[in-house]
């Protein structure tokens, strides 16, 4: 028995529609689920409610332990990061409504300074102290702002701010200049979520980008050494599953779901033995 939770990234089935994709994720056997929020916008924008959405979380007994994402707040400049900051604040009360413990703040694509970061970081976190969610820092292997697993727990060190944390994925640690071994020495505590997925074996390593992800087991990672890394440092988050695999998107969503999580009740049942 695994002592983690098992989360479904909706990314995995994109294409599905929204209150669809919390019924899949939930005849799948997940525990939980990971929203978008421009997914509920557009949802919104077509004429649904937010209520629908809480509704069909409650009847499939889904929680949302982390939405995604907070985005444009590193780069933005002069008056554009007033607006950013307003955007940011919307999403993190919407993700409060929804009762999400973290909300994912995303590094700009070009390259940022470090502490220009670490300063609004800051300011998203003093944020979500008044909204009731917490900002979780996200390191993306193919955006320049901050790519790798060191960066973000440089980050989420200098903050200087207890509610700090990072989003780990393995994708992004294998695909960039990370070091391999980090995960072993940040505390569990400072690990908000983990992103479980795999990488291509058919191009090359830090070439990739989200589409390469491949189905867990299907592809390169050790995955069964992260999750060991996970447990030795105490981490009890959710192991949430991450794909962008246009592949995927063409295939049955319940297929997809349930093989995912057949894979990764294997990989956690593996790595407990």
């Amino acid at each position: 028995m695994s002592q983690w939770k098992t989360c479904l990234n909706t990314s995995t089935i994109k294409t599905t529609p929204l209150l669809e994709k919390i019924r899949v994720t939930a005849e799948a056997g997940f525990d939980a689920i990971e929203l978008w929020i421009n997914d509920i916008y557009e949802y919104i924008g077509r004429g649904g409610e937010v209520r629908d959405v809480e509704t069909a979380l409650q009847d499939h007994g889904l929680t949302i332990p982390c939405m995604i994402a907070l985005r444009g707040w590193g780069e933005a400049v002069g008056q554009e990061y007033r607006i950013m900051l307003d955007e940011a604040r919307r999403r993190m009360e919407l993700a409060a409504r929804f009762g999400s413990s973290f909300i994912v703040a995303t590094p700009p694509r070009e390259p940022c300074d470090q502490n220009q970061l670490t300063d609004r970081y800051g300011d998203l976190l003093g944020i979500g102290r008044e909204v009731g969610v917490q900002p979780t820092f996200e390191y993306i292997s193919f955006f320049q702002g901050a790519q790798t697993l060191d960066t973000a727990w440089q980050i989420v060190q200098d903050v200087g701010d207890s509610d700090a944390t990072l989003i780990a994925d393995a994708f992004h640690t294998w695909n960039s200049h990370s070091n391999p071994q980090l995960l072993c020495e940040i505390p569990g505590n400072r690990i908000s979520h983990y992103h479980i997925d795999d990488g291509n074996p058919n191009i090359p390593q830090y070439e990739q980008t989200d589409p390469d992800r491949v189905m867990i087991s299907d592809g390169v990672i050790d995955l069964a050494g992260e999750i060991e890394m996970l447990r030795e440092i105490g981490y009890n988050g959710m192991i949430s599953l991450e794909l962008f695999n246009q592949e995927l998107w063409q295939q049955d969503p319940m297929q997809v779901a349930k093989l995912g999580k057949e894979r990764l009740d294997a990989i956690l049942t593996t790595s407990t033995s």
